[in-house]
């Protein structure tokens, strides 16, 4: 096991992590630009970071069985978000675990990069490709592409 799956903490010490968190400490949702360890003191500011997958399943890829049996976990932490809130989705198996947890028709809901869905309850989904290396190298995903989608949420919850 490597990066989060060493770690315990989502995307601590892998490589599509040091993207993610460069971008959270740029845009004030992190306090420093990198996480490695546990007890590295990175400290996340009015964000979280969650994986829709609770296991750890083969080649890293969940199954549609491994996502909707984590469902319920996901459904919980959704329903403990503040009463206005703004969910990022890195990646389509992200985005449709979220639909999945609050029981919405996924053909209302298409995943597209930057892709804005507004739900009940004031929770909005915000789409993003995920920031894996793949995506990143092959250029699906540029670091451009990437902070525009933290700038418009910054500047969506600066707004109120």
């Amino acid at each position: 096991m490597h990066g989060a799956n060493a770690t315990g903490r989502a995307f601590t010490g892998d490589a599509s992590g040091n993207l993610l968190f460069e971008t959270l400490y740029k845009y004030g949702f992190a306090n420093k630009a990198s996480s490695v360890s546990l007890d590295d003191g990175m400290r996340l500011k009015s964000c979280r970071i969650t994986n829709a997958v609770k296991c750890l399943p083969p080649q890293n890829k969940p199954s549609n069985e491994e996502i909707g049996q984590c469902s319920r976990f996901l459904r919980q932490e959704i329903k403990s978000l503040p009463a206005v809130s703004i969910i990022l989705s890195l990646g389509v198996i992200a985005h449709k675990a979220v639909v999945k947890a609050l029981d919405l028709p996924q053909i209302n809901y298409r995943f597209s990069h930057h892709a804005q869905h507004r739900f009940p309850a004031n929770l909005t989904l915000i789409d993003s490709y995920h920031c894996s290396r793949y995506n990143t190298q092959t250029r699906r995903l540029t670091i451009d592409m990437f902070e525009q989608v933290f700038a418009d949420i910054r500047t969506k919850l600066d707004r109120g």
